[in-house]
């Protein structure tokens, strides 16, 4: 593993920042001690060693006196840059032959060529960001919404770090006095006060469960809402996909059993993303492809955090009910049933069957015709408001499974305390479990970390970052 490799990181990385293939231009990063350096052996249009940081200069990439392209090269010097080391970056016109051409002529300068996501963990490793602020620009450059990108950009301004670091340095200085108690363990006495370190762990209870509960939401905002549509064949789900992503994206065909297999495709509404799933009609059948099919679609329906039933109106109103009842749709699941194919009946028909189901289901029921997507909007206010009611601090909310997995093991260990404490155990037991709850905050931010953590993080970074 690279990370294991400390002498690689005296050396001077390369690696192209911009998505391979051809554009208008490429950026090409240095960054090392010697970046400077080996870009002005290879650059021609004045000294790039004597250039002040923060500086762009326009010149020529050449290997001895063979031109490779016309480019502008910034200068950034140390401490200043992103990886707190002297950088260059040379932006040049976006051909993949240029580029390589230009990469090779650095390192035959002496550059290495950069591991993925060796400039963001040089910029950890150099102190100038800490671990979650690391994976937050991972999840900024990923990011398929606005909403995303803003939890992102609260995460990369420190805002979680700063909870996380106060908290944990309230628990070091209780964790003193213990470790102390230690020291005079023979004289039975007592430096840091029990009840008060109950305060302690209750108050950060009361930050930090609110930031685990909130990893469902921050989830799915980051891979996008799970919403599966489900229904018997031909009740107009292909249909309703097509009409709320305006596009011919499902096939709609009057034979039943059409869909096979379950289509997806996204939606962002008030800058959230919405995975839109259209699901094989769910009934009895012997065709054991359909029958496949029917078995995803009760896989996406149990997965879903937002579940869509639809139905033909022109059903009997105990049918409809016992159709999404059969569902077993679970509590935790956000769901409506919409009555299909409106423009088929009378208003007053419509209106009543709605207004049966929905005060029998309590279930929000909404009469629509699925190919007129101008029927549609209460569904979609349905959909708007049910994000209106997720949490709006963006600052406490975590999208990352490794974060919530470390908040939950601190709960764990300061819950451990807690019984410890109201069961008068030595303090040598209640510093074990301190210093479980520190390991675990610590690990959040990088102030405790292993090799193989920053090889499992760094690893799934593109390499010019």
């Amino acid at each position: 593993m690279y990370i294991c490799n400390m002498n690689h990181f005296t050396d001077t990385i390369i690696a192209l920042a911009t998505p391979q293939g051809q554009s208008a231009i490429a950026v090409i990063r240095l960054s090392g001690n010697h970046a400077i350096d080996i870009t002005d052996k290879i650059f021609k249009g004045g000294s790039l060693s004597e250039a002040k940081s923060h500086t762009v200069h326009y010149g020529w990439i050449s290997d001895g006196d063979q031109d490779i392209d016309e480019v502008m090269v910034a200068v950034f010097r140390s401490p200043k840059t992103f990886t707190t080391e002297d950088s260059t970056e040379i932006s040049c016109h976006g051909s993949e032959h240029i580029v390589q051409d230009i990469i090779r002529v650095a390192i035959k300068n002496g550059a290495k060529p950069a591991f993925p996501g060796e400039f963001t963990l040089r910029a950890f490793l150099n102190g100038r960001i800490d671990l979650t602020q690391a994976e937050a620009v991972a999840d900024l450059i990923h990011a398929a919404s606005s909403k995303s990108a803003s939890i992102a950009l609260h995460q990369l301004k420190g805002h979680l770090s700063h909870h996380i670091k106060e908290l944990r340095q309230e628990l070091i200085d209780f964790a003193a006095l213990i470790e102390l108690e230690l020291d005079f363990s023979e004289e039975d006495v007592e430096f840091a006060n029990r009840s008060h370190l109950k305060s302690l762990i209750h108050r950060i209870f009361n930050v930090i469960n609110p930031i685990i509960d909130s990893f469902q939401w921050g989830n799915s905002i980051k891979e996008g809402i799970a919403v599966a549509i489900i229904g018997a064949p031909n009740a107009g789900k292909s249909t309703l996909l097509n009409s709320i992503l305006n596009e011919d994206k499902a096939l709609v065909s009057e034979i039943e059993g059409t869909t096979r297999d379950f289509i997806e495709d996204i939606l962002v509404l008030d800058g959230i993303t919405f995975r839109f799933i259209d699901t094989a009609g769910i009934r009895d059948t012997d065709d054991i492809l359909e029958n496949m099919g029917i078995e995803r679609s009760k896989q996406k329906l149990r997965e879903a955090e937002m579940v869509l039933f639809i139905s033909d109106v022109n059903k009997p109103i105990e049918q409809i009910k016992q159709e999404y009842l059969s569902l077993q749709i679970s509590e935790s699941q956000h769901s409506c049933i919409l009555l299909n194919k409106k423009d088929t009946v009378s208003p007053e028909i419509a209106s009543a069957k709605v207004e049966n189901i929905a005060s029998s289901t309590r279930v929000e029921t909404f009469s629509i015709a699925a190919k007129d997507v101008h029927t549609l909007a209460p569904l979609m206010h349905f959909l708007r408001e049910f994000t209106h009611e997720k949490p709006r601090d963006e600052s406490t909310i975590i999208t990352n499974s490794r974060h919530y997995e470390a908040l939950q093991k601190t709960k764990e260990s300061l819950e451990k305390v807690l019984d410890g404490i109201d069961a008068q155990i030595s303090s040598d037991l209640v510093a074990m479990d301190m210093r479980e709850a520190l390991y675990h905050l610590g690990s959040i931010t990088g102030e405790v970390t292993t090799d193989d953590l920053l090889e499992s993080i760094f690893s799934k970074f593109c390499i010019g970052k």
